[in-house]
């Protein structure tokens, strides 16, 4: 038996037209904010107003970014400022200490990390140590 599998399944169908019905419904929106705002505001300031509103429906309708839709970058920009945000590392300014003065305050040097492997940690202090002592 053959089956047809279907090809081109991220295409979006056309439905009115030339327009997909995503955005026949961003450019009707956008049109329908627009006369409420003519209709319900002095001319100077519903065109003030409405032409910013109009113009983001319609880049919502045609415009993509990095070959996707801008409802996905506008909704990533959404999530991004209103979640919440870890910082990890913040720098703090430390006061230089010579090695000979952190040595008469503390007879055992500090020896900082290099990694998480604690051979190799083990192996670094002791050659510390070891040129320490001599």
């Amino acid at each position: 038996m053959r089956y047809q599998v279907p090809q081109f399944i991220e295409v979006e169908d056309r439905i009115f037209g030339q327009l997909t019905l995503k955005q026949f419904l961003y450019v009707s929106g956008g049109a329908a904010i627009g006369f409420l705002l003519w209709t319900s505001l002095p001319n100077f300031l519903a065109l003030l107003i409405g032409i910013p509103v109009v113009g983001f429906f319609i880049t919502l309708a045609f415009y993509q970014s990095n070959g996707r839709p801008f409802v996905n970058t506008v909704e990533s920009a959404v999530k991004y400022f209103f979640a919440v945000k870890l910082y990890i590392w913040k720098k703090q300014e430390k006061k230089p200490v010579a090695v000979a003065e952190s040595q008469a305050e503390n007879p055992e040097l500090y020896v900082p990390k290099l990694s998480n492997s604690k051979l190799r940690e083990l192996t670094w202090s002791l050659d510390i140590n070891e040129k320490l002592n001599k």
